[in-house]
């Protein structure tokens, strides 16, 4: 597969890119900085310099022309202040939408977050981060793209257990961030998931066997 990384020098996205280079998958990372570059190479991705959130729609279609997914992993950042989470995550996924579309690009991949399915009201930065993702799924899911939301719960650094728990009902609870990227991986690779939305967090499960399990209940 042909795989566009929006974000693709953040924690997430440089585990995903990983695995999908181990599995024989070109991957391009669409990153801001160019200083990241030499981090992409050494990954194995394909470094795509452009600020999404500065780019036209016409500039990031041509990023993302010929790819056959487009995963959302960019994301304003901890340290940063309400209005880039509008900026970013929401008008950010929303742009790459309407790329994505105007490449002919079906598959779109969103890493979303728990609590987006009921945000807070709160003008908090949080509270808007969350307004903020759920507005950017929204958009996806009424999309005709091939679309699959990702919500995962509370990241940690913690080491690959290869095991989580995946569901279509919103539950808390820690994941590591290589078992989320693992579960992007198997979700880029399996074409049932599209259409569907659901949450991950730590369990003992399987990552391929819990999905495959959620895809046929």
């Amino acid at each position: 597969m042909d795989i566009v990384i929006a974000g693709g020098h953040g924690k997430i996205a440089r585990r995903l890119t990983a695995l999908l280079v181990a599995r024989g998958d070109r991957v391009r990372g669409l990153i801001r900085n160019p200083d990241h570059e030499a981090d992409l190479r050494e990954d194995g991705s394909e470094p795509v310099v452009l600020d999404l959130e500065q780019a036209s729609v016409d500039d990031v279609a041509g990023a993302i022309a010929g790819a056959d997914a487009v995963v959302f992993a960019a994301g304003a950042g901890a340290g940063s202040g309400a209005e880039r989470k509008l900026t970013l995550d929401r008008d950010g996924a929303v742009k790459l939408l309407a790329a994505a579309e105007a490449a002919g690009v079906e598959r779109y991949v969103m890493v979303s977050s728990i609590g987006a399915e009921a945000p807070p009201d709160g003008d908090d930065v949080f509270s808007v981060y969350l307004r903020a993702k759920a507005q950017s799924d929204a958009a996806l899911i009424a999309s005709d793209r091939a679309w699959t939301v990702v919500r995962p719960g509370p990241l940690t650094d913690e080491p690959a257990t290869g095991r989580a728990r995946l569901t279509t009902e919103a539950i808390r609870g820690d994941v590591s961030r290589d078992d989320v990227a693992a579960t992007l991986a198997e979700v880029l690779h399996e074409p049932r998931a599209a259409g569907l939305t659901f949450y991950v967090a730590g369990g003992d499960e399987p990552i391929a066997a819990a999905l495959a399990a959620l895809l046929d209940d």
